[in-house]
């Protein structure tokens, strides 16, 4: 039997996106942190005429949130007021200091949430991406090609993210862009030794890219990653040191925090059928508090799907459907915000809810926030 894999040397030699992190002042895209290095950066989107604008503004609360309220059915409801709902703070009543309730449907003109459709070429297979394209096709085709949000179209490659097609509510138009796509699929070889290290590193930075990205355009976003995301690395030969837990527990305030600045809830869609590791993800679900309970798993897009108040859909053999059901949350939300209690240390986990006071709903939102003194 092999020696078990020391993650620390394997961070230092093959993460260099979490060497060096700085809660609240690195830049996560930055490619190894050299003295000069350029970061990598997101070409910049387009903001068509009457498409995305800005969720209103919070007030005074230091902490913004997006609050979806869905039914039995699982479909979001309108027309909720401030007395409806209650947001606890690590299990305490919190006040809301400003509350908004955005309706799309009845907003003519304007559509407060843009979608971001990403196919993913570097943790899936040749096979697996070209699926995954026809079900995108598939969807941007619904309803004559008409959708009722912006949607654009990134590409991640072994090159970074690349932005496909600008925000258009002309589905065959986008589609029309998505065939005439390059299908450049990483050149690293899966087979190597460290294979599943160097993707979960370039997932992560271009992730770190993207939030950063969308933090500085206004409205609410939902990005939608065809595929189960990056390796949890959650094997039983994979060893972290104090230092190692230290780098990723950094990395997971980071992107919980990025996620929730940039109004942005993640959501992952996949094809297949359910298998050995599916269902994995939930035992890394709860807030990690500090370093020494941080591990890669925590990171994995699953549970950054659902930590950032977005949803987990799939596997099965329609993906068109999934994202039909994932873009449901933009028809209606809440927009809220509150200020933190003082903190007594940098990094303070705290646990969020929000629960409504009527029987048979459900609110999600970010499930938690890192309070600084």
């Amino acid at each position: 039997m092999g020696k078990p894999v020391d993650v620390l040397a394997i961070i230092f030699l093959c993460l260099p996106a979490l060497v060096g992190a700085q809660t609240g002042t690195n830049n996560p895209g930055a490619e190894g942190g050299a003295a000069g290095q350029q970061a990598p950066v997101l070409s910049p989107r387009t903001t068509p005429a009457q498409a995305a604008v800005a969720t209103p503004d919070a007030g005074e609360g230091r902490i913004h949130l997006d609050v979806v309220v869905t039914d039995k059915a699982g479909k979001a409801v309108p027309g909720l007021d401030l007395k409806d709902f209650t947001l606890l703070d690590n299990g305490q009543p919190s006040k809301i200091l400003s509350f908004h309730a955005i309706d799309a449907t009845v907003q003519a003109g304007s559509h407060p949430v843009e979608v971001i459709l990403l196919i993913d070429g570097v943790n899936l297979d040749l096979q697996a991406v070209a699926r995954s394209r026809e079900e995108i096709g598939r969807f941007l085709h619904q309803n004559g090609g008409r959708l009722a949000q912006p949607v654009s179209i990134f590409i991640f490659n072994d090159d970074g993210v690349a932005i496909l097609a600008q925000p258009s509510m002309d589905g065959n138009a986008l589609a029309a862009q998505l065939d005439k796509a390059d299908s450049k699929i990483r050149t690293i070889s899966r087979s190597s030794q460290y294979g599943g290290f160097d993707r979960f590193d370039l997932s992560l930075k271009w992730m770190n890219v993207i939030a950063q990205s969308e933090a500085k355009r206004p409205g609410r976003k939902l990005l939608i990653w065809a595929g189960a995301g990056w390796p949890l690395l959650d094997g039983v030969r994979v060893q972290i040191s104090q230092k190692g837990q230290e780098q990723i527990f950094s990395r997971i305030v980071d992107l919980s925090t990025e996620l929730r600045e940039a109004h942005m809830s993640l959501y992952s869609v996949t094809l297949g059928q359910p298998g050995l590791g599916t269902f994995l993800y939930e035992g890394y679900l709860k807030g990690v508090k500090t370093a020494e309970k941080a591990n890669p798993p925590n990171l994995g897009l699953k549970v950054l799907a659902v930590q950032s108040g977005g949803r987990v859909l799939g596997p099965d053999n329609d993906t068109a459907a999934q994202i039909t059901d994932a873009i449901r949350d933009a028809s209606a939300f809440y927009a809220l915000s509150f200020d933190p209690p003082k903190a007594d240390r940098a990094n303070e986990y705290h646990d969020l809810k929000v629960q409504i006071d009527e029987s048979g709903l459900t609110a999600r939102t970010s499930t938690g926030y890192y309070n600084q003194p």
